[in-house]
């Protein structure tokens, strides 16, 4: 597969899902938290509430991102009045027709599906306390692969909690990481956000192209020093 280019306005770091029903604080309260932490993405799940309800939610998380520029992302193809969805694995296909569109993804023959959609999850990278027993696990050198395989960028998913374990999502070319249960069950989740968003920072830019060897025409014009 062909990597597209690495736009800027994809979700990148320490990207934040919600769970309402594993948050020790209301949601708003947790995803303020996490933002004051360095939290600039937030997926809205909460996919079993009434669309109305749901809206009020997406508006409210919205208005905290503002302040940031941050952007949220709803989890579903029903974009709440917003432009930005993230679609399961199961569909719709083709993806709707939308400014932001990322995908649920689990292995080579689900990364083979992508057509339109501007990013990617592949999890579970780890054992994951949010879905028991779902996987199995990926772990960095699984993951590393599908990210090779990925036709576009790529969030590593499921069971990081710790600096250690964002560091080697890094390293295996993620270009952020997607976290639930570290943050909705945190009793201090500005302190997690901060200190998993430190770590990101700190593995330095590897993210998506830097994990898949490049094309003869890639390096014919790249500059010495790096990336275009």
């Amino acid at each position: 597969m062909t990597a597209r280019t690495l736009r800027a306005d994809l979700p990148a770091g320490i990207v934040a899902l919600t769970d309402r029903r594993t948050a020790r604080r209301p949601l708003p309260e947790v995803v303020a938290a996490a933002v004051a932490g360095g939290v600039r993405w937030v997926v809205l799940r909460e996919r079993d509430l009434p669309r109305a309800e749901r809206v009020a939610l997406a508006a409210e998380l919205r208005a905290i991102l503002a302040g940031v520029a941050g952007t949220l992302v709803v989890a579903g193809p029903d974009p709440l009045d917003g432009d930005a969805v993230h679609l399961p694995a199961v569909g719709p296909y083709p993806p709707p027709v939308l400014p932001l569109v990322g995908r649920s993804c689990h292995d080579v023959t689900e990364l083979g599906r992508i057509t339109t959609e501007d990013y990617v999850t592949c999890s579970p990278v780890y054992p994951t306390r949010t879905k028991p027993g779902h996987g199995p696990p990926l772990y960095p050198d699984g993951l590393v692969d599908l990210i090779r395989a990925s036709p576009v960028p790529v969030l590593a998913l499921g069971g990081v909690e710790t600096p250690d374990q964002v560091r080697a999502c890094v390293a295996a070319g993620a270009v952020g990481v997607a976290v639930l249960g570290a943050l909705m069950r945190a009793a201090d989740p500005e302190t997690v956000a901060a200190t998993l968003t430190a770590a990101h920072r700190a593995a330095g830019p590897v993210g998506h192209r830097a994990a898949r060897p490049a094309s003869a025409e890639q390096q014919a014009v790249t500059p010495a020093g790096g990336e275009r």
